[in-house]
């Protein structure tokens, strides 16, 4: 029998909708002329550190939980996922390109280009949902 931290899951999983609002708010608001602004170049670094997050913290638990092999490094974390078909492969696609962002938004953020919307910010919010929805299926799959 595994042993699958729920409340830790659901509580990540619900905050996805948070991160896909503040995704189609910061196209918005690059849309409406907001070229340049430092808070929005901030914004979105933010926003993308913390999708980054949800997705390894929610990919580390069903790991564990299923007694999946050990990932190697964050990207790995998604190609565990996509091979035990949690979700399918575009959206495994822009996931591991989420987190492959990972490194830049940690440690070389004194050298990001801030010159504009992250192309990111625009893909992300259907696989921040996609990844929403079939992570409990998943779940619920492999409980019975």
């Amino acid at each position: 029998m595994y042993y699958v931290n729920h409340e830790q899951i659901d509580t990540r999983l619900a905050f996805v909708p948070t991160l896909t609002d503040a995704c189609r708010r910061l196209e918005a608001a690059w849309a409406g002329g907001g070229e340049g602004e430092l808070l929005l170049h901030l914004a979105q670094e933010r926003t993308l550190y913390l999708a980054i997050e949800t997705v390894t913290d929610v990919g580390s638990l069903l790991i564990d939980a299923f007694m999946m092999r050990d990932a190697s490094s964050y990207e790995d974390i998604v190609d565990i996922l996509a091979g035990e078909g949690v979700f399918e492969a575009p959206t495994a696609e822009v996931l591991r390109e989420l987190v492959g962002l990972r490194r830049a938004l940690t440690q070389e953020y004194t050298s990001l280009d801030r010159s504009g919307l992250h192309p990111m910010i625009s893909r992300l919010p259907s696989a921040l949902e996609s990844f929403a929805e079939r992570v409990p299926a998943f779940i619920r799959k492999e409980m019975i």
